[in-house]
């Protein structure tokens, strides 16, 4: 079973095939893209030593040739020097605008190569063969490609939209419990901000889709990217709706920041938390029943997915240290934070119209729970 999710973007329009085994044609699918039969491969070394011998098999079968450059797995590889590193050892491949450069990995190296690709000879075409959960209904759709600074998450980088997209289902088979959870923080997201069914759907299919039903997971990640793609369509760079995709990240990337972006938090898990505590400020606006932060949280629970900030191990700063990390997030417009709210499940808005004391109750009351556990 192998589904199709088109992202209609003039003169930059691609598909999402989503499906087991595809890594099997990859090779047949890139080389119709032509250019010369070489092809780059940008990856890291937990997903080299699981799937690289696989994929190149496959490159090699269509007649193509393939060299691998293998990055540190983490989150602290989306830095400068490995995007330097990167973009060196392409030029040093004598990769061409009409080649393909192959993003084989999670969201890390999806968004580092992309971002090679972009900006390496003015932009080259890359294909993205996402091998997590997260990367397959986020961070490979939409073009955004990036590194983070120590002033915070993802500021720099380019919109760079990918050739193809190959979600491989399969390749979910061998991720850790947690990185799989940590993946579901977005795919929940997507039930939450724009499609109150699709929320009703996990509540009841979300322990097949983690024990590892292929035809739940296929559903998922086709229903996730069918949403992102039909809000990238409409706003590509951000200007408007996109930023409704942000859903929980302002919360959550301030706790990433604060976490050092390490193994402490993974990026999915921040998501998750995020998203509880904007349902959560929403609710105490008056905007959604109370029922509705509830509901969110007791279904991550279910799930074994990350929830509050007092589930984050280890020293955190006070709510005050977190609200001014959000300070750095791309969401600032004229100083002022944007917040994805909420009227209801799969209702949210785009407002920067939020009292700042009311955010920082929000989290000292987090905060204050996560003392009262230690």
């Amino acid at each position: 079973m192998t589904a199709t999710v088109h992202v209609d973007l003039p003169g930059r329009e691609y598909d999402i095939l989503i499906g087991p085994e595809l890594l099997d044609q990859a090779g047949e699918k890139i080389a119709k893209f032509g250019g010369r039969k070489h092809v780059c491969i940008l990856t890291d070394e937990t997903v080299a030593g699981l799937h690289l011998n696989h994929l190149k098999q496959s490159l090699n079968a269509a007649g193509l040739s393939a060299e691998a450059l293998v990055l540190p797995a983490g989150e602290s590889t989306k830095c400068w020097a490995e995007l330097q590193r990167s973009v060196e050892w392409l030029l040093s491949q004598k990769v061409e605008r009409g080649d393909v450069v192959i993003a084989f990995g999670g969201g890390v190296i999806g968004d580092l190569a992309g971002f090679a690709a972009a900006i390496m000879r003015r932009g080259v075409r890359f294909v993205q063969i996402p091998t997590t959960l997260l990367a397959q209904v986020d961070s490979s759709v939409g073009g955004k490609t990036g590194i983070n600074s120590p002033h915070g998450k993802n500021l720099i980088g380019a919109f760079h939209q990918p050739s193809l997209v190959l979600a491989d289902i399969a390749l979910l088979g061998t991720l850790t419990a947690r990185d799989f959870l940590a993946g579901y923080g977005e795919v929940i997201k997507y039930g939450m901000l724009g499609d109150a069914a699709f929320f009703d759907w996990l509540e009841i299919n979300g322990p097949a889709l983690a024990a590892g039903d292929t035809d739940a997971r296929v559903e998922a990640v086709k229903r996730s990217c069918q949403m992102k793609a039909d809000i990238v369509q409409r706003d590509e760079t951000e200007a408007g709706d996109r930023a409704l995709l942000n859903l929980g990240h302002t919360f959550g990337h301030a706790l990433e920041a604060a976490t050092g972006y390490s193994d402490r938090l993974l990026h999915g898990e921040g998501v998750a938390i995020g998203c509880a505590l904007a349902f959560e400020l929403s609710a105490r606006l008056g905007l959604c029943s109370q029922e509705d932060p509830s509901r969110v949280r007791a279904h991550l629970r279910d799930m074994g997915v990350k929830v509050d900030i007092a589930d984050i191990a280890g020293e955190l700063p006070d709510a005050q240290g977190l609200l001014e990390l959000m300070g750095q997030d791309k969401k600032v417009l004229d100083g002022k934070l944007r917040f994805i709210l909420a009227r209801g499940i799969g209702d949210a808005f785009i407002t920067s119209d939020v009292p700042r004391d009311a955010v920082l109750t929000v989290l000292q009351d987090a905060l204050s729970l996560k003392a009262a556990q230690n």
